[in-house]
């Protein structure tokens, strides 16, 4: 009896620690649902958190938990985690969280979360523990979500651009303050869809390895998945200021309409990454969104040296959170 309240103390304390990650992440992650429609001036920031927050809150109604099964149980091979595992991997996803958000750098809190599982699993038993196709489509997706949103942007913008080919500038101004709001809630929607998801895939994981549910089961309990998508929504509503001016002002100056542009196509690669069940970064989303945009109207419109800096943030995130799992998961083993 004494070992089963043990083992539940410590699954409270880790499920308190992943959603103190999963507030962190919607905190961090607030620049990438906000900081075009801030910067643009549609929304002031104060309206911008509480519109966003209720999108990603809204979410929970919309997608389905394919992302929260890849990351329950598609990146570790089953008997693998346990609760030192899960400590390195939410204490390496964090540290990376807090020293990219301390410098106003752009990154993800999705793959620094799944550079932390990586970096403990290795710790304890080595590559061979890994499921080698849920973390290969992983990393894929580090470069194709930038990819695709920067192709989308810029398709959006010249789309835009050839359907208001004869509207006068202030019209066009107008019409997209409106229609921001619209490719705004979609982009905040896309972003707890597939945000939330991963830390109901890691408190899953921890569930199962310590007993608390079954791998069979279809999906994890209720209160898991509210917890989760409330955590980030309060985590958006407080927002990441650093950040927002990086996304919204540093790398390119937006109007509505690239605004409406890079959001909307950001949105589209998230509603696809989410359906096909693979945990993107919505930052390097957005990012590429936004840089597409700026790309259409001249390459100087691209503050380059900013977007150069944030790719090598993107570059770092896993092996860094990685190797700070590790230790965690070393001095785990130490203590507990």
């Amino acid at each position: 009896m004494q070992t089963v309240q043990t083992a539940l103390w410590v699954v409270v304390l880790l499920v308190a620690l992943a959603i103190a990650f999963d507030f962190m992440n919607g905190f961090h992650d607030a620049a990438n649902s906000i900081a075009t429609v801030v910067s643009t001036g549609v929304l002031k920031p104060a309206q911008a958190v509480l519109f966003a927050a209720f999108f990603n809150l809204v979410a929970i109604f919309i997608f389905h938990l394919s992302v929260a099964a890849t990351v329950g149980k598609g990146i570790v091979q089953p008997g693998i985690v346990d609760t030192h595992v899960v400590f390195g991997a939410l204490l390496g996803a964090i540290a990376w969280n807090l020293v990219t958000w301390y410098y106003g750098i752009p990154s993800s809190s999705s793959h620094a979360l799944i550079g932390g599982i990586v970096g403990a699993v290795m710790a304890k038993s080595g590559a061979g523990a890994l499921v080698s196709g849920g973390v290969l489509k992983t990393v894929t997706f580090i470069f194709v979500s930038p990819i695709l949103g920067f192709l989308l942007g810029s398709l959006m913008m010249f789309v835009v651009a050839w359907v208001c080919r004869r509207a006068t500038p202030s019209k066009v101004d107008r019409w997209f303050r409106r229609l921001q709001l619209v490719s705004a809630g979609a982009y905040s929607l896309g972003h707890g869809g597939n945000d939330a998801q991963k830390t109901i895939g890691i408190i899953w994981m921890l569930l199962i390895a310590t007993g608390y549910a079954q791998a069979g089961d279809a999906a994890p309990p209720t209160w898991v998945i509210v917890n989760c998508y409330t955590a980030i929504a309060c985590g958006t509503m407080f927002g990441g200021w650093r950040i927002v001016k990086t996304m919204g002002q540093k790398i390119t100056k937006l109007k509505p309409v690239g605004g409406f542009c890079a959001e909307t196509g950001g949105a589209l690669t998230l509603f696809l990454a989410t359906a096909l069940g693979i945990p993107v970064s919505t930052t390097h989303t957005i990012t590429g969104a936004i840089v597409g945009v700026g790309a259409t109207q001249r390459a100087s419109a691209v503050r380059w040296g900013v977007a150069g800096n944030i790719i090598w943030a993107w570059i770092f995130t896993i092996p860094a959170s990685a190797f700070v799992a590790a230790v965690a998961y070393w001095v785990s083993m130490q203590l507990f």
